[in-house]
């Protein structure tokens, strides 16, 4: 049996309704909508963490954050660099070391795995993970125009469009596979549509076709009570106008991207036996809930829709249904048994993890909405706590709250916490259950030594491994005190 290739393109901090075929009527996004049409979109997929380095690590390895142990955005441990020319001294980590990700058992197969793009795992200098082919942005986000790359183990300073720079680095990854009898697995990971979204970021072609547009795509709401001060704030008209500018811009950036390298699978003759999957690490507001952020774009970290729900477009050709969009609730946990049964791959059996299989799914032979039997989807971000149901949502924040409750059939839009009133017998049994089915579920999985209700995790970034992190630092309301200090938060 004939191996499918796979391509996995994944963006950074992309809403679930930040493309036109989610119904955003605004945003440009033509390959996007294509792909949508011509394979499985799903409506209701969710990350693992609402920030990007937890979300890619369980991603690669089916566990969950308080398993792999990384918890917030890597801060410190991406390069081994005794200068000041980017964030200071720095020493490499590699946060993954000695855990396994669906990549090394894609190598083991024969794969020819390969990444161009945003890694943000730590130790970004070296292949990783069953990757022979490694071309990856030192630290994983920042200017557009100017931004450290990798390149055969040496950083190498770029001054082109980084989006550019990424497509380019996978189409040369392909054009290096044409003669090859091997199957390939490539990861093309954009920095878009991560913030800076000002003008000088971005390509003036892109700017310009949103001059005219009202963005009535986004609410314009005042800001969240615990709206951080650090992020790229949209309060203002003009200052929401460039954010929205630059960030619509970058997504129709990546749309191109996409489309490019559809055409290098369609020139190659692969394309037909190609998974091609599109997807986000994390979701984003853009002024939804007068939030301008992720998870951490507020404090406490916040589990909106918004800021969890991501989007996700598999396609295809003979084997994905075309045209199916799917409302069943799928987290990122499923992506690694789903991927290894995609590629006929047996799944390691040594490691609890919580994902199932959607391969069925992906393949015509379930319905788009089956999830054999899951009803829940889970999510964490250090000491904040998500499950949601179809119809419910609990959020539970150790040590001592606020908790959330939300009635998503009646109150969709998570408008209306009824913790902040009094509760009816049904919101009352539903809170118990919700809260006693979350608590289990993560007792089945966490590492007592990677538990994030244990580490001082506020959304200011990961120092070091957690495991070093839990002995004899703050606790976390000790950093979330002082945190707010820091920023006058009162």
């Amino acid at each position: 049996m004939l191996r499918p290739n796979i391509v996995f393109v994944l963006t950074d901090d992309q809403g679930a309704w930040a493309m036109g075929c989610a119904g955003n009527s605004e945003i440009i996004t033509p390959n996007l909508d294509s792909l949508a049409a011509s394979g499985m979109m799903f409506q209701n997929f969710f990350c693992t963490s609402p920030v990007c380095s937890p979300a890619r690590a369980s991603i690669l390895t089916g566990r969950i954050p308080s398993q792999h142990g990384v918890q917030d955005w890597i801060y410190k441990g991406n390069i081994h660099e005794d200068t000041d020319r980017y964030q200071g001294k720095d020493r490499p980590i590699e946060y993954l070391k000695g855990m396994y990700g669906y990549t090394d058992f894609l190598a083991e197969e024969g794969y020819i795995c390969g990444l161009s793009g945003k890694w943000h795992l730590g130790a970004s200098h070296m292949p990783q993970k069953g990757f022979s082919s490694w071309y990856a942005h030192a630290f994983g986000g920042g200017h557009y125009f100017k931004y450290p790359m990798f390149e055969d183990g040496q950083m190498v300073d770029k001054e082109n469009y980084v989006t550019d720079e990424i497509t380019k680095g996978a189409l040369r990854f392909l054009d290096s596979q044409k003669e090859s009898e091997n199957p390939f697995y490539l990861d093309v990971h954009y920095t878009a549509p991560h913030s800076p979204w000002t003008k000088e970021n971005h390509l003036e072609e892109d700017w310009k076709l949103y001059d005219d547009c009202p963005f009535q795509s986004t609410p314009d709401l005042p800001l969240h009570p615990d709206q951080i001060a650090t992020a790229p704030l949209g309060s203002e008209p003009e200052k929401r106008r460039e954010n929205l500018t630059g960030y619509y811009a970058s997504i129709t950036a990546l749309d191109r991207g996409v489309g490019q390298i559809i055409a290098k699978l369609e020139e190659m003759g692969v394309y037909e036996n190609t998974l091609f999957i599109f997807s986000s690490d994390n979701g984003m507001n853009m002024g939804h809930h007068g939030i301008w952020g992720k998870g951490n774009g507020t404090f406490p970290m916040n589990m909106y829709d918004t800021s969890v729900k991501i989007p996700m477009i598999v396609s295809m050709p003979s084997v994905v249904p075309e045209g199916v969009v799917s409302t069943g609730l799928f987290s990122q946990y499923d992506l690694f048994p789903t991927l290894l049964e995609m590629a006929g791959v047996n799944q390691p059996e040594d490691v609890t993890m919580p994902g199932s299989s959607f391969a069925d799914i992906l393949r015509g032979k379930k319905p788009a909405d089956d999830k054999s039997g899951a009803v829940v989807v889970f999510d964490e971000y250090g000491p904040v706590r998500m499950i949601r149901e179809h119809d419910w949502k609990y959020v539970h924040c150790f040590p001592h709250g606020p908790h959330h409750l939300y009635d998503l059939k009646n109150d969709p839009n998570e408008d209306h916490d009824l913790l902040l009133g009094e509760l009816t017998t049904e919101a009352q049994e539903k809170l118990e259950a919700l809260r006693g089915q979350l608590h289990s579920w993560f007792l089945k999985y966490v590492d007592p030594k990677r538990d994030g209700t244990r580490s001082p995790v506020c959304g200011r970034g990961q120092l070091c491994l957690v495991e070093d992190m839990c002995e004899g630092r703050k606790t976390f309301s000790e950093l979330g005190k002082n945190f707010k200090v820091r920023y006058n938060w009162e």
